[in-house]
């Protein structure tokens, strides 16, 4: 699909020369072209920043010389990296629809390549983080991110496929402010889904982490389906149909054991007080409800 250069913002002026809204235009009305920083997003439309009630017409065309809105490639590689450009391009949305360019979109591409760039940094500077085994709730959303990616990337669907690797790189980072690294098992598959859309970067991870050849032709990352079963639910508790607290129970926990920690739940306990059990409804990954007088 097509690439629109940046919205245009333009702004009416009335005859005593102050903004008026798009839809108040006139014969006598003149135009004036404002500056994005000017402008904010009101619904499906845009308003004057300084003055909220007055309506700005915003509308992307298509890049032209003339027009003076062609983006050059050269110029967002020299400031942001040939690796930001390339996965901006494709977090646009999918390759058939026509596309608004958005340079504010290329610094957060930018800016969650700098975040995978903390990550491995601290993870290559803390051995023993790198070193250890990966823990199950790491081993679940790595494989969870495999199969995503994989099957976005199969389906050309790469805007979705790069924003589940910005979910991982989320967690990622939280991991990595609790134990100072993230495990090499779990890097490098990390690293091998990213190279198909941030290859320059991908192979500096590669190497990085010790490995003296290209990742060009190593194996996909291989999804263990072991690691998506859950085996653990959020369950809602309702006390007489209203939900008072959530549980945290194996997803074929019996009614005895989801009773038993509802029951030691102090928020459930508040609505107890004094009052008997008349009734309990349980439905297996569901909820709980229990109904008291």
């Amino acid at each position: 699909g097509m690439i629109l250069g940046e919205v245009e913002f333009t702004a009416h002026k009335g005859a005593n020369g102050e903004y008026i809204s798009s839809n108040q235009a006139g014969q006598y009305s003149t135009t004036e072209k404002l500056a994005p920083e000017d402008v904010e997003k009101k619904g499906d439309g845009y308003v004057l920043k300084s003055s909220p009630l007055v309506r700005v017409d915003g509308r992307a065309f298509k890049m032209s010389k003339s027009r003076g809105n062609v983006v050059n490639p050269d110029d967002v590689v020299d400031e942001y990296g040939a690796d930001s450009l390339r996965l901006y391009e494709m977090f646009m949305g999918p390759l058939t629809d026509t596309k608004v360019w958005q340079t504010r979109g290329v610094e957060g591409v930018h800016r969650f390549l700098a975040r995978s760039w903390r990550v491995m940094q601290s993870s290559i500077e803390n051995e023993e983080a790198l070193r250890a085994e990966p823990s199950m709730e790491q081993l679940k959303l790595l494989h969870q991110t495999i199969k995503k990616v994989t099957q976005a990337t199969e389906d050309m669907r790469f805007n979705t496929a790069i924003s589940s690797m910005m979910e991982f790189i989320n967690s990622a980072t939280k991991w990595t402010s609790e134990s100072g690294g993230v495990p090499k098992a779990v890097l490098e598959p990390f690293a091998l889904l990213l190279a198909p859309y941030a290859p320059h970067l991908a192979e500096e991870f590669w190497s990085l982490l010790g490995n003296e050849e290209t990742l060009t032709y190593v194996a996909w990352p291989e999804l263990i389906e072991e690691y998506l079963v859950e085996d653990s639910i959020t369950m809602a508790v309702q006390v007489n149909g209203k939900v008072r607290t959530t549980i945290e129970l194996p997803v074929d926990a019996k009614e005895s054991l989801a009773m038993e920690l509802a029951l030691a739940d102090p928020k459930v306990l508040k609505f107890m007080d004094g009052k008997q059990i008349r009734k309990q409804i349980y439905r297996p990954g569901k909820i709980l409800n229990i109904v008291v007088g």
